[in-house]
């Protein structure tokens, strides 16, 4: 069963006309993107604001059990308040400052995972300092681990019984748009400080800093376990760089177009459904522009060779850390001829006409687990959701992106 998609993020400023918005049109807002929170990063080290945004009464929390978000249902995250995971993270952690928290750093003391997410400026809230204002919105690891097991289990239980639960799976595509985008910063951050608990370059345990936007490799560690509670020099405590900050992992995604401008090329990989297709996407290396792997991974996939690439949107996607950089590419004359030989990736690659591509946009769209939609013809052309860049980039092409002319 599929249910219903959520509509699509406003563009930025839609409503202003400008030199850049006549030229190339509205900006496009992808899914997981167009958050209404106000990030505010340089008070992320401020522990004055952080101690009072937690605590305030209209805080919103944002609970994850093993990465998994805490819904009331399909369509509409949970909230918790402070008062709800104050047995989990204490009275106030943000009692001490940040300096304090490093000297006296216990690598034998679990602490749980919070994140500062941002101020929802739209709606009354904390007031600081008088020009940040709004709804303090943060998430927090209720994952059962350490000596917080139990208090986690409790709140777990609490929740649960209400008729909340913990999402399963990766793909929260039926969130609300706004939802989503906080629910993909949340995901995205405790994924990166799960994945990073020690330090690179030195092996010791790490410590999460910045409102969980840092990790630190402390100076000394005052378990009683440790033998000498100084550690060792680590060039993560040298120069500039000193500290360790969340990784996004560029991925170019690209909508290839025939040399004629009339067909699209489109991908398969085996473990999808029969019939779904896709645009080629694959991660951007060292060293390389984002059209240089475009044209890289489009040969690498298809044999297909590109000429000219443009960029057309962008995609946060927090599984586990991927920025996706839409692009459009087209296919120089002579330089259509599939071939899979070089990359065993794709079972498949076809070009399809612009009649297929415009009937799948309009009843072949379903996620990898659903099915199409009631009017589809078995064996026609399937492809991904709206709430999916490929689907945007598609229908871009198809209502003249890049020829100024639908297709």
């Amino acid at each position: 069963m599929s249910l219903p998609l959520p509509d699509l993020p406003e563009p930025a400023h839609a409503e202003v006309e400008s030199m850049l918005s006549r030229k190339f049109g509205k900006e496009v807002a992808n899914y997981f993107s167009g958050s209404p929170l106000n990030r505010v990063s340089f008070l992320r080290t401020d522990n004055a604001f952080l101690s009072q945004a937690i605590r305030h009464p209209t805080t919103k929390v944002l609970l994850f059990n093993k990465l998994e978000p805490l819904v009331n249902s399909p369509s509409s995250i949970a909230t918790a308040t402070f008062d709800d995971v104050k047995p989990i993270v204490g009275q106030d952690p943000y009692s001490r400052s940040e300096e304090e928290t490093i000297a006296q750093y216990n690598s034998s003391v679990y602490v749980p995972q919070i994140i500062f997410l941002g101020l929802e400026e739209k709606k009354e809230g904390l007031v600081y300092k008088e020009h940040y204002k709004g709804v303090p919105w943060f998430a927090v690891d209720v994952t059962p681990k350490g000596s917080v097991s139990e208090e986690c289990e409790k709140l777990i239980k609490k929740l649960t019984a209400d008729g909340k639960e913990f999402s399963k799976g990766r793909m929260n595509l039926s969130l609300p748009a706004q939802e989503a985008a906080i629910y993909a910063e949340a995901r995205h951050l405790l994924d990166w400080n799960a994945r990073n608990p020690y330090c690179a370059a030195c092996g010791y345990p790490t410590l999460s800093v910045n409102a969980g936007f840092k990790r630190t490799c402390p100076p000394k560690d005052v378990a009683p376990a440790v033998q000498s509670p100084e550690r060792p020099p680590c060039a993560t405590r040298t120069g500039v760089s000193n500290l360790c900050f969340p990784r996004t992992d560029p991925t170019v995604i690209m909508a290839v177009v025939s040399a004629d401008g009339q067909r699209m090329l489109l991908g398969r990989q085996k473990r999808w459904p029969p019939h779904w297709y896709s645009t080629l996407a694959g991660f951007l290396e060292p060293a390389e522009s984002v059209e240089e792997a475009v044209r890289r991974e489009v040969w690498e996939e298809s044999g297909v060779h590109l000429g000219r690439v443009v960029i057309h949107s962008t995609q946060p996607w927090p599984y586990p850390a991927n920025l996706m950089i839409g692009a459009i590419g087209q296919a120089i004359p002579g330089g259509e001829d599939i071939h899979l030989g070089h990359d065993a990736e794709l079972e498949d690659a076809k070009w399809f006409t612009v009649e297929e591509l415009r009937e799948a946009l309009r009843v072949g769209t379903s996620g990898l687990g659903e099915g199409p939609g009631p009017e589809y013809m078995e064996g026609g052309l399937r492809v991904p959701p709206k709430t999916a860049i490929a689907y945007q980039l598609m229908s871009a092409v198809a209502n003249g992106f890049a020829s100024g002319a639908p297709m």
